[in-house]
């Protein structure tokens, strides 16, 4: 029987604030600065069956708030008190969804009976691996990704299992940190699991045993009256990552969605296969798979700020994830880069929405700029530094009402800076600059947010930088309404010298003393007509130092004049450019646009469906093959039609006699 409304309402009060309380007791003894600055971290509780119902709103990483934990449960044969677990292995049950996530739950037991679990997760600098904090775009199997850890018990009723411990500590960097953070973690665990037993001891264990479920029916319920809220409909949104291995070709994510009274379903058929790369995303193909539903809890929670986050949310929608895609890869594909992926995804998610309530939702928010860690010696100790030094992640994007936020916004704004104190105090290098990039947010009546850059010097030889998640070098984030996308990222080494190198999509590079590295994200995307923008709000941005005075006549119609808007001749501006305003919903900018040209709907589709015709081992080969004779045709062989595609697909199939057993041992 369903307790009643207002108990229902203290217990999902006091719920959160046990979560929260996990959160910071983790923050505040953690050791690494990605966990105890950057807050790349979640805690949560969950029901018996995995569910997660609790989480905070303040503290911490807001990507997990649909995650199920019962995978992992269930591969631990026997619980007992005092036991706590955990696994960082993207192939074993599909929860964590890279190796540096370590995540962990400990049973709560009343009378001998697991009433819920405490859970969480954080993101470890590093965990070994082929690379300086474990990830890279250049890796291209799990096993490259630093050690995995199956689900497994670190404390067996309440000791700790040295075993899976002296293994975890020999794989890793920087062995003293892993293992504060783990400490760290397993005191959270312990504070949720007091403060679990203080609300058994305030509610009686069959009013918590019940309300943890209507907890979750009653997020379920809101989530689907926001959703039939928005008109019925097929909405599709396409988006592209730069590319899918170092120096390949773009990296295409596809979604269909459709909205059916207050059931959703994405489709994301049409999605390239799964990447010789590591930005495949890890979901087994699970239908309600936390990183597919990421986006879905941002978009309603913009849409009702009063919606509680718990894993209720993600029952009103499932998926189709190809098996052998990007969305659903075969062991053992690497995974490292999900991060970056799944960025593309929630704009992709975003994108299929804000065609649905275009006067309620942003334009796209930006990306492309990496998390840095540096990998050095300090100079005064003589101690290996692996250090996160800042998320560079850009602003959010324009909407209806107001600008996007500069700087952090948006699907990133859990990521937190680093002091520039701190981070000189700890890792041998001199920040020169960090702040706002000038004229990086697209135009708009309401501009996209700014986007964020950072250079600094390095003072140790031998530097080593991983710029994790780099992208949007290519294809920017787009705009709406007339808004104009955002400005590309940039990643430059000794910028403003005669040795500059633009670095593209490097995501790990050497340096040494005194090299300097410029880093920065895309700008988020505009919304509405420039043109239509107040003239006092271009003055603004421009006395702010966010838009120049040049951009303010090119992309606003605004002439200034001695500090101020020269408004007549503002006025005769405007007046001569009024049909500039871009005649479709979204503006792509013109990297995408003219990309499309060539690789239209129909080619595309084309070529998805003729790959997932192969076996999986073939697919990326295949794409590679049929870009390059794509990029070979002349103009007059492009037809945009799909029929291109297939005859240069055919082409490949008779050049390749392997693949024409390997397709038959397949079979249909």
């Amino acid at each position: 029987m369903a307790i009643d409304n207002v108990t229902l309402e203290i217990l999902k009060n006091h719920c959160r604030a046990a979560a929260e309380s996990m959160a910071f007791t983790l923050y505040r003894t953690a050791h690494s600065t990605f966990v105890k600055e950057t807050e790349d971290f979640t805690t949560g509780l969950t029901t018996p069956g995995g569910e997660t119902f609790a989480t905070p709103t303040d503290l911490g990483a807001t990507w997990f708030v649909g995650l199920n934990y019962k995978n992992v449960i269930d591969l631990i044969g026997h619980y007992d008190e005092g036991d706590i677990c955990l696994t960082n292995d993207p192939y074993s049950g599909y929860v964590c969804t890279h190796s540096p996530d370590m995540h962990i739950w400990k049973p709560v037991f009343h009378d001998g009976e697991i009433v819920c679990f405490v859970v969480g997760h954080i993101h470890n600098t590093d965990v070994g691996g082929a690379v300086p904090a474990s990830l890279s775009r250049t890796l291209s199997e799990v096993h490259q990704e630093g050690i995995r850890i199956p689900p497994a018990k670190i404390m067996e009723q309440g000791v700790i299992n040295d075993d899976v411990l002296s293994i975890l500590l020999a794989n890793v960097r920087m062995p003293e940190q892993n293992w504060g953070d783990l400490k760290a973690q397993i005191a959270a665990m312990n504070t949720g699991e007091r403060r679990v037993h203080e609300m058994i001891g305030k509610f009686g264990v069959e009013t918590f045993k019940q309300g943890i479920g209507d907890l979750l029916d009653y997020a379920e319920r809101q989530a689907r009256a926001i959703v039939a809220d928005l008109p019925d409909g097929r909405y599709i949104f396409n988006d592209y990552m730069d590319e899918d291995v170092a120096g390949g070709y773009p990296c295409r994510i596809a979604l269909s969605m459709t909205i059916h009274g207050d059931d959703l379903l994405f489709d994301f058929s049409g999605s390239d296969p799964q990447i010789e790369g590591s930005v495949n995303i890890p979901t087994g193909g699970e239908v309600r798979h936390v990183l597919m539903m990421i986006g879905l809890v941002y978009v309603l929670y913009s849409l009702d700020t009063s919606l509680f986050l718990n894993a209720g949310i993600a029952r009103i929608c499932r998926c189709i994830l190809p098996s052998g895609s990007i969305v659903n890869p075969d062991f053992p594909a690497a995974v490292g880069l999900r991060t970056l992926s799944v960025q593309r995804l929630q704009a992709i998610i975003f994108g299929a929405f804000v065609q649905a309530a275009p006067a309620r939702l942003p334009a796209s928010p930006a990306s492309g700029g990496p998390i840095m860690n540096v990998n050095a010696i300090d100079n005064l100790t003589g101690r290996r530094v692996v250090a996160s030094i800042d998320p560079i992640t850009g602003g959010s994007g324009g909407n209806p009402q107001e600008d996007g936020t500069e700087g952090s916004g948006a699907n990133s704004s859990f990521l937190k800076n680093t002091p520039v104190e701190i981070n000189e105090a700890e890792v041998p290098i001199r920040i020169l600059r960090y702040g706002l990039a000038p004229d990086s947010g697209g135009p708009g009546q309401f501009r996209g947010g700014l986007a964020t850059v950072l250079n600094f010097r390095a003072e140790a030889p031998n530097t080593r930088v991983t710029a994790r998640n780099r992208d949007r070098t290519r294809f920017t984030s787009w705009g709406v309404r007339g808004g104009r996308a955002g400005v590309a990222s940039k990643f430059r080494l000794n910028p403003g010298t005669e040795g500059e190198v633009d670095l593209g999509n490097t995501d790990i590079l050497t340096i040494g003393p005194g090299d300097e590295i410029l880093v920065a994200s895309g700008g988020a995307g505009g919304w509405g007509d420039p043109l239509a923008r107040e003239t006092a709000a271009v003055l603004l941005d421009v006395r702010r130092g966010f838009v120049t005075a040049e951009a303010a006549r090119r992309d606003y119609g605004v002439v200034l004049s001695d500090g101020a808007v020269d408004e007549v001749a503002t006025a005769a501006l405007r007046a001569g450019r009024g049909g500039e305003a871009s005649s479709g919903f979204f503006d792509y900018g013109r990297n995408r646009v003219a990309f499309e040209r060539v690789w239209t709907d129909a080619n595309y589709a084309a070529l998805t469906a003729l790959l997932e015709k192969l076996p999986v081992h073939w697919r990326f080969f295949v794409k590679h093959r049929v870009f390059e004779a794509v990029e070979a045709l002349e103009d007059n062989a492009r037809h945009g039609d799909g029929r291109e595609i297939r005859a240069i697909v055919a082409d490949v199939l008779a050049r390749y006699p392997q693949l024409q057993l390997s397709a038959a041992a397949k079979g249909p």
